[in-house]
């Protein structure tokens, strides 16, 4: 059953509501519930208690306090709504913030309608991170992408041209997915990543755009500019630069000089954003969802379509798309924070309710759910995480063996 979420952003010495986000069916909240939300926090944190979450029979509230001056509260009737998933939503809703109007407005509160205004420059991005799309590098915090056979040639127009635009910094990308990017786009921080690729998601086709940014991590009071260009629909390549040189310059002198020599592998990659990767690869029939992680290089390849769009209602699928979105998230969740607890452990959210590995006498490395309308079974290993979601008819016995041999096959067929 489809949930609502509601997200309220406050000043934390006032407590003047900044804006309010909300997806689903969520009535706006009265001020006095706003006040009664923040009062309570308030309340825990004069006493010496920090109050990171809470939860009723259907709802679950999370609160968070960035540098003193931004309060952000989030509360969630979704099924999948977890306190690790509300606490990264909270963190990526600041960075966007972070990003799009820099860290000093949002530190020096000197006028409240001001930053009220400011902050709708925001609201597509953060409205992006509330609703259920194609991507998930909001809940892993890894960058999603796509893996395209024609990768090589794709990485080789691409390193010419940002060199060309006297940047070290861009990135390829399809329908908000990365396909390839240079070195140095991938040594900003991770959160940075994503917020990039979710921005330019989220934000109205156009064939180019000169948008200024902050990087959270990076540059957090010093702009940037982003610079963007529609090279077939679907398709963007992005830069990172500064003063120089001019979006006109860019677009007249270099765009068709190094990308239409490119345009069929350009072409090729909107065929696999769905899928994330060749289709070629024959995986097994049972499989109905697949999230592959690179824990060293924090990229993603996730899909609700593992056999390509044609073959996505397989005889046996009862779940809907939308079903085993959130089923592959929840597994995701059960699995990195309480049987993969390494990876959660390098994250500040809040502290979860069960310790599952406690008294556990060595780190587990494989999980599985059965369900009455799905399967599912995770692998980590030093590099990678597999989580796989099956059809409710594969038998049990088989998901180790099943999900083993993709791991094998996935980590030896695709560059990832």
């Amino acid at each position: 059953m489809a949930g609502s979420v509601q997200l309220l952003c406050l000043a934390t010495n006032s407590g003047v509501p900044l804006y309010c986000r909300s997806k689903g069916e969520s009535r706006q909240l009265p001020f006095s519930v706003i006040g009664s939300l923040n009062g309570v926090h308030m309340f825990g944190s004069n006493q010496d208690v920090l109050l990171t979450s809470t939860c009723t029979d259907n709802t679950r509230v999370c609160w968070r306090v960035f540098r003193d001056s931004i309060t952000l509260i989030v509360m969630s009737s979704e099924e999948d709504a977890s306190d690790l998933y509300l606490s990264r939503l909270l963190d990526n809703v600041f960075g966007a913030m972070v990003l799009v109007i820099g860290l000093d407005n949002l530190v020096n509160l000197k006028n409240v309608e001001r930053l009220k205004r400011e902050l709708r420059a925001c609201y597509k991005l953060i409205d992006s991170l509330l609703t259920a799309s194609d991507w998930i590098g909001d809940l892993t915090l890894c960058v999603d992408c796509v893996v395209s056979p024609d990768a090589a040639i794709l990485q080789e127009a691409l390193e010419v041209f940002v060199a060309a635009a006297q940047s070290n910094f861009g990135c390829l990308m399809v329908m908000g997915k990365v396909v390839v990017a240079t070195e140095k786009w991938w040594r900003l921080d991770a959160q940075e990543v994503v917020l990039l690729t979710w921005l330019v998601g989220s934000l109205a086709p156009n064939s180019s755009r000169d948008y200024p940014i902050y990087l959270p991590q990076g540059s957090p009071t010093v702009p940037h500019r982003l610079l963007t260009f529609q090279l077939v629909p679907g398709v963007d390549v992005c830069l990172l630069c500064g003063p120089t040189p001019s979006l006109q310059q860019v677009q007249t002198e270099l765009v068709e000089r190094f990308w239409s020599p490119v345009l069929e592998p350009l072409k090729t990659c909107l065929n696999l954003h769905q899928v994330t990767f060749p289709i070629c690869i024959p995986l097994h029939h049972s499989i109905i969802g697949l999230l592959l992680i690179n824990r060293e290089q924090n990229k993603n390849l996730f899909t609700l379509q593992p056999h390509g769009v044609e073959s996505s209602q397989q005889p046996g699928t009862v779940l809907s798309p939308e079903r085993r979105r959130s089923v592959l998230r929840q597994f995701y969740t059960l699995a990195v924070s309480a049987y993969f607890p390494a990876e959660a452990s390098e994250d500040k959210p809040a502290v979860l309710h069960e310790e599952f590995h406690t008294g556990f006498t060595h780190s587990p490395t494989e999980c599985y759910v059965a369900a009455a309308d799905h399967k599912s079974y995770g692998i980590q290993t030093r590099q990678h995480q597999l989580l796989l979601t099956f059809t409710p008819e594969t038998p049990t016995f088989s998901l180790r063996n099943i999900a083993t041999k993709t791991l094998n096959l996935l980590t030896k067929e695709v560059p990832f």
